[in-house]
């Protein structure tokens, strides 16, 4: 029996949705829209000083507001919940005793500021910033020494010296060394656990079958994979796509602009057009068009086809693109997605004619390439908002101008 292809987007609702995660949950879906399968969302909210439930409700309104629905999630359930890792702990307790049973895992009271001075010790040296491991040998006298002093420990994985392979569905064969890690954290010493050890443990339990992610999670692969053969699991496919970057050629940051799906949907980008324009970044549909609904990108992936190289974010290609959608909708659909915007411009579309503002904007339309444009192209079809230029007032005064204007009014009424 042929399993369904499961595949996951798991946020950490630290801050809001940067463009870079939203293709990926973008590849996620297509990927599991093909297949026939399903698209999981999961918070990832362990980290107690930067999560905040603010972030995860819109993360999950910027999710939906792009079209990109799930199978199971925190809001609507499913066969493999919770999906919410601070609602996982009793599992992540479960599984770290099984390594310690196994020995595979051990109490680490090193100190942040120890941690620090070992690090900057190795790199004067010129050597790998790699923990010591000091503690992995410590005896039950030790141990008990160090927790009666007060030290609460964190918990390391025994990194085996060995020789770590994988397949990546786009990069190909991967390698990655055992003896240039250290042994890695996998429970802080406030109880909760570290990205790697809870995102094997949810991955394995929640059946996920394909893990596609950005290139900057391929050293995680390498301790995950760890992980997976210590608990005995079966790993998943790994696909790691390129990164979004900055015309400067750098990981896409504030630095550069607008990164996040909440700027782009404020200024009045069309959310068919940033979906289109992220499903072309890094990607290479077997269709060679630019213009592509939702579902015939998901019908044209494949990630044997994503682009290794970095993909640059170009924002005047994605507005020529929004541009484009803004056209191609009717006059009633771009009336309705032109509220907001009307009433920042400081319009009350109800007390307008509705036929006659459809009239203008039909007008106006071709000029937008953003709904937030909409307030500099309308204002000359109100007397008392339009201020003509010095220009515009010495075309006027020419001989027969009045007229012309009078007809072209004539003619709109």
């Amino acid at each position: 029996m042929e399993h369904k292809a499961r595949v996951r987007f798991a946020p950490s609702p630290t801050g809001d949705l940067h463009v870079g995660n939203a293709r990926t949950a973008l590849f996620n879906w297509m990927f599991a829209r093909r297949e026939g399968g399903c698209f999981i969302l999961r918070i990832e909210d362990t980290d107690e000083s930067r999560s905040d439930s603010a972030y995860q409700t819109g993360l999950l309104e910027d999710l939906k507001w792009l079209g990109l629905d799930w199978d199971e999630g925190p809001d609507i359930g499913g066969a493999y919940g919770p999906y919410r890792q601070s609602e996982r702990l009793d599992l992540y307790a479960a599984h770290l005793k099984k390594l310690m049973d196994a020995d595979l895992a051990y109490p680490c009271y090193c100190t942040e500021e120890e941690l620090e001075e070992e690090r900057r010790t190795l790199i004067l040296a010129r050597r790998m910033p790699r923990y010591s491991g000091k503690c992995r040998n410590l005896s039950e006298k030790e141990r008990e020494a160090l927790a009666a002093s007060g030290r609460k420990p964190s918990y390391r994985f025994k990194v085996p010296r060995t020789t770590i392979e994988f397949h990546d569905l786009i990069r190909g064969p991967m390698r990655f060394e055992g003896e240039a890690m250290g042994d890695f954290i996998i429970v802080r010493s406030n109880g909760m656990p570290a990205y790697n050890f809870a995102v094997v443990i949810d991955d394995h339990l929640m059946a996920i079958s394909h893990v596609i992610r950005g290139e900057d999670h391929l050293s995680n692969t390498a301790l995950q994979i760890l992980l997976y053969r210590a608990f005995g699991f079966d790993e998943p496919v790994f696909a790691h796509h390129c990164l979004i970057l900055g015309k400067d050629h750098a990981k896409l940051g504030k630095r550069h602009g607008s990164v996040s799906v909440g700027e782009f949907r404020k200024q009045g980008f069309l959310p068919e057009a940033l979906l289109n324009y992220l499903g072309l970044l890094g990607s290479s549909f077997a269709d060679a068009r630019e213009v592509l609904s939702q579902s015939e990108m998901a019908e044209a992936f494949s990630l044997e086809r994503a682009s290794k190289s970095g993909a640059v974010f170009d924002e005047e290609k994605l507005r020529w693109l929004n541009a484009l959608y803004i056209r191609n909708l009717t006059a009633g659909d771009l009336l309705e997605r032109l509220q907001p915007f009307l009433r920042e411009a400081g319009y009350q579309p109800e007390t307008l004619d509705p036929l006659w503002l459809k009239e203008i904007i039909g007008i106006v339309k071709e000029e937008l390439t953003t709904l937030a444009e909409i307030g500099d192209h309308i204002d000359l079809f109100f007397d008392e908002r339009y201020s003509p230029s010095q220009e515009a007032r010495r075309l006027l005064a020419a001989p027969g101008a009045r007229e012309v204007v009078g007809a072209f009014g004539a003619y709109l009424n």
